[in-house]
């Protein structure tokens, strides 16, 4: 099978060649095993080789095992394990290892690690990823985060061979430092919610702006071909940061400042069933996407659950952002009402 060219670039030190626009596996998990067989395939085809998934995504890691058998050696699979001790990483690895149908992962991540991994500690996650490379179950090391403060103490560690940290062009100035600090240690950047969870809607823009960096890789969260397809035409005409989507991204700058939700998922699960990570950020779905599907009946019980609210502040204290969520749940609920009489009358 013919495989179209596309851009490649180290993965860090490692030597490991990745395409430049990597494919993020969450949103596969929202689709059947055969739509998402076909779409990553669609993908291989066109070039892509690397893919991006983890244990907490439901069955992604299935779907991607499913599609790459006997093609394992000619894509590069990360994923990444919630664990905090040696055995939870190993335990996390195997079962990987099985949904994956293969014998190895390219790159095992610890996944959002709330507090830094001491790599001293024989018991440690830390230790299990040194243990699973020594064993030739990984190929390299990696750590995400959503805090700034970790993602720099990770890549200036010189443990890992990779971070992954959101990126996109609503990046501080402090976040952006990252990318330097990542290049100066020969530490390999994968940028995580290039589109920011789906708040920002140019995907050329991000795309362009992002690709100015040439030690970033973003991944892409694909669900749908038309999505995928998008980013492939973009890798075949990279679009340029010209005077437009520069003036794209201040608006959306303007527009999004301050603090908001981006939709990231570890407040999830709501003990009350509250879907906390579309509720928390429904100001700026209704008007920064079509709103006509957040208007049924299904999302005004989905938003009404709101009120169910207890303020057990489990959400609150597990923002990677340190959002008040109960509060801009409330403010999210208010704006719904408003926006739904208005746009319904009832």
């Amino acid at each position: 099978m013919a495989i179209e060219p596309i851009s490649r670039v180290s993965l860090g030190k490692t030597g490991i060649m990745v395409c430049r626009s990597g494919f993020g596996a969450l949103p596969i998990q929202r689709i059947s095993k055969s739509e998402a067989i076909n779409v990553l395939n669609i993908a291989f085809d066109n070039g892509m080789n690397f893919f991006d998934t983890a244990r907490m995504y439901s069955d992604s890691e299935e779907k991607l095992g499913a599609a790459f058998e006997g093609k394992r050696h000619h894509v590069v699979i990360a994923t990444k394990s919630l664990a905090t001790t040696k055995a939870g990483v190993l335990a996390d690895l195997e079962t990987s290892l099985a949904n994956l149908r293969t014998d190895y992962i390219d790159l095992m991540q610890l996944h959002n690690p709330a507090i830094m991994p001491d790599p001293y500690d024989e018991n440690g996650s830390y230790a299990g990823l040194v243990l699973a490379q020594q064993k030739g179950m990984i190929r390299s090391k990696g750590f995400t985060n959503h805090s700034l403060e970790r993602a720099i103490h990770a890549a200036k560690s010189g443990l890992y061979d990779t971070i992954q940290f959101p990126l996109n062009p609503l990046s501080s100035d402090n976040d952006l430092s990252l990318i330097s600090i990542c290049k100066e240690a020969g530490c390999g950047l994968i940028a995580m919610k290039p589109l920011s969870g789906g708040l920002i809607t140019k995907a050329a823009a991000s795309f362009a702006f992002l690709r100015q960096f040439t030690n970033v890789i973003p991944i892409w969260g694909i669900q749908r071909e038309a999505e995928l397809r998008e980013i492939l035409e973009f890798e075949k005409q990279p679009p340029l940061l010209d005077h437009n989507l520069q003036n794209i991204i201040d608006q959306d700058k303007k527009e999004l400042s301050g603090k908001f939700c981006r939709g990231c998922g570890y407040c999830m699960p709501c003990p009350q069933g509250i879907q906390i990570n579309w509720a928390a950020r429904m100001f700026l779905l209704l008007r920064r996407a079509p709103f006509e599907p957040f208007l049924t009946n299904e999302w005004r019980d989905s938003m009404e659950r709101i009120t169910a609210c207890t303020h057990c502040d489990q959400c609150k204290s597990r923002c990677p952002y340190g959002l008040d969520t109960p509060s801009l749940l409330i403010d999210n609920l208010d704006d719904y009402k408003r926006f739904y009489k208005e746009h319904k009358g009832e």
